[in-house]
């Protein structure tokens, strides 16, 4: 059924509309988990590795973020033109196609002989590895109303997990066998994870709008940011906290390899480890959203966030202190960015993939600018400068909360209506 304002209901959505509500298993739940994580991972692989990527290709420390940010601005395509489209494909096919082609970019860049390779290698994970968005309004699709923040909740760890643990992986491995054999790795078990992902997830799309195809769908998205201001404050905070977030990752290995401490890419790595307990903390975030404590858990989080950089500018003088620093700093962001998206796919839960996709745009913004601001200031200007920088960006996200919270309208359940048409 469509209103004359071409919002469909439920009674017309397809396949999401049937399938919300009946519940998702927890074994199914953390195979999305899994599975995100794996896939995320590929973006971040890069992140204990710039400096060796600067050697072997020649790129100066001022301008060795551009790994990251390629990688992101791909990310933020991607998030715009191929996450839609879980509204309107078979998820799992999409999720499938997605995740071979993730494969062969992986291999592009595990056998690039040039920056240029390199480079659009990385951009091309980036694109693809959105699948991890679609995986999400995959399992907020399926979750029973009642525990969708707890749903969102597991499987976004699965996502910070990953993105986290990706950071040691690659350290290990870049120490064993070069860093070649991190993207070779990643193009096996992304292939292997295609197949068995193929044989495992449910059938099922959202409901695209009606009497339109790709091109209405992409101008829906447009329309779901005019309309749902909650969706447009929720965006620009995540912009902000991952801007913080990339801050820290793109360019801690530059203090971390450099004198006192010149640790090998295993040391610098294994500082995702405490950043993948302090994520894995915030599993509470989708409980507490459940129970209608979305604005006290955005306002916690958002002071530990700001809190976090203290102990991180203490990082030259203890290792102690950058890893309290990171499990503060990724307790905050996975705190924020779990109540984000649970609350923002209440608002229209058929069109999941838009909406995420949507607000993960945003997020894509802040992570490439903050790696690419970071590591040009840390050229210029040193450690504390970076961390002045991330306190700044975190100090910003409190004040946008503080000022909006008061106007932002919370749903306590998910609205009935699905996608919005043109």
């Amino acid at each position: 059924m469509e209103t004359d304002e071409g919002v469909t209901t439920a009674e017309g959505a397809g396949p999401a509309a049937g399938e919300a509500g009946r519940g998702l298993s927890r074994g199914l739940a953390l195979l999305f988990a899994v599975a995100c994580g794996t896939a995320v991972a590929d973006v971040y692989y890069a992140q204990p590795l710039l400096v060796t990527l600067g050697r072997d290709f020649s790129l100066g420390t001022a301008t060795v973020g551009a790994v990251v940010t390629l990688t992101q601005v791909g990310y933020g395509l991607g998030l715009f033109l191929l996450v839609p489209l879980g509204d309107l494909l078979d998820r799992r096919r999409l999720v499938v196609a997605q995740l071979l082609l993730l494969a062969v970019a992986s291999a592009v860049v595990a056998t690039a002989a040039d920056a240029a390779v390199l480079f659009a290698g990385l951009a091309a994970v980036g694109l693809l590895a959105v699948v991890t968005q679609t995986l999400v309004a995959f399992a907020a699709s399926l979750a029973a109303p009642g525990e969708r923040g707890r749903v969102v909740g597991l499987v976004t760890s699965g996502v910070v997990t990953g993105i986290l643990c990706a950071r040691t992986v690659s350290g290990l491995l870049a120490d064993a066998a070069g860093w070649r054999s991190v993207y070779l790795c990643s193009a096996v078990l992304t292939g292997a994870l295609a197949l068995a992902l193929h044989r495992l997830l449910p059938t099922g799309r959202g409901a695209a709008p009606a009497g339109g195809g790709y091109g209405r769908l992409l101008r829906s998205t447009a329309v779901l940011f005019a309309r749902e201001r909650l969706l447009r404050v929720r965006a620009l905070l995540a912009l902000l906290i991952f801007a913080a977030f990339s801050v820290l990752w793109s360019s801690v290995a530059l203090p971390l390899s450099a004198p006192p401490y010149a640790l090998s890419h295993t040391g610098i790595g294994a500082f995702g480890l405490a950043g993948a307990a302090g994520a894995l903390a915030a599993t509470a975030a989708g409980r507490l959203n459940d129970r209608g404590h979305s604005g006290r858990t955005t306002g916690a989080g958002l002071v530990l966030l700001s809190a976090s950089w203290l102990p991180l500018a203490l990082t030259r003088q203890s290792l102690w202190a950058l890893a309290a620093g990171v499990v503060l700093l990724d307790l905050a962001v996975q705190t924020v960015h779990v109540t984000n998206q649970t609350l923002i796919h209440a608002l229209h839960p058929a069109a999941g993939s838009r909406l995420i996709g949507g607000y993960m745009v945003f997020y894509s913004i802040g992570s490439a600018s903050g790696a690419l601001a970071a590591t040009s200031l840390y050229a210029a200007a040193g450690w504390r400068a970076v961390c002045a920088l991330g306190a700044a960006v975190s100090l910003l996200a409190l004040l946008l909360w503080a000022a909006t919270r008061g106007s932002d309208p919370i749903p306590s359940a998910p609205a009935p209506s699905a996608p919005v048409g043109e």
